[in-house]
């Protein structure tokens, strides 16, 4: 089983906002785990810096628990095929440079897979997919409610 952690971290949006939702996996954050996969499409592009290019969700965007939106039920979606933005653009909009899965809850289990870039037809198959035990992933969004502490 993977694991998985939404860390509240300091973020410097154009828009104010000082601070997003990171999901990290396997305690790595998962922009880089994207970066990873998406460098060879970037190189070829001539765009190297492109690759991982993301930022956590604002918390301005009602993503933080109790919100469901980690949980199949998106606040945030680029495709609207029942993606679940993951992790938007430096820039503090989610929309500019966003990175979705599919989200499929089972009652043991939840996982993300069919990552996909919103801009690029990227093959991102090598990203995940990953499988979360629902208690630990249920666990982790509570912590990311307005009263918890999860500021790294």
């Amino acid at each position: 089983m993977d694991t998985v952690e939404f860390r509240i971290e300091s973020a410097a949006f154009p828009t104010g906002t000082d601070t997003a939702v990171e999901p990290w996996v396997n305690g790595v954050p998962l922009r880089d785990l994207a970066r990873a996969i998406e460098l060879p499409f970037t190189e070829a592009e001539g765009s190297p810096n492109l690759a991982g290019g993301y930022a956590g969700l604002s918390t301005d965007r009602d993503v933080r628990w109790p919100s469901r939106h980690f949980l199949g039920e998106p606040r945030i979606s680029w495709f609207g095929d029942g993606d679940t933005v993951l992790l938007g653009c430096r820039c503090g909009d989610p929309g500019c440079w966003p990175l979705t899965s599919n989200i499929v809850i089972t009652p043991e289990t939840v996982g993300w897979q069919h990552f996909r870039n919103g801009h690029r037809s990227w093959d991102l198959r090598a990203l995940g997919p990953f499988r979360f035990a629902a208690s630990d992933y249920l666990a982790a969004l509570e912590r990311t409610s307005d009263g918890a502490d999860s500021t790294r």
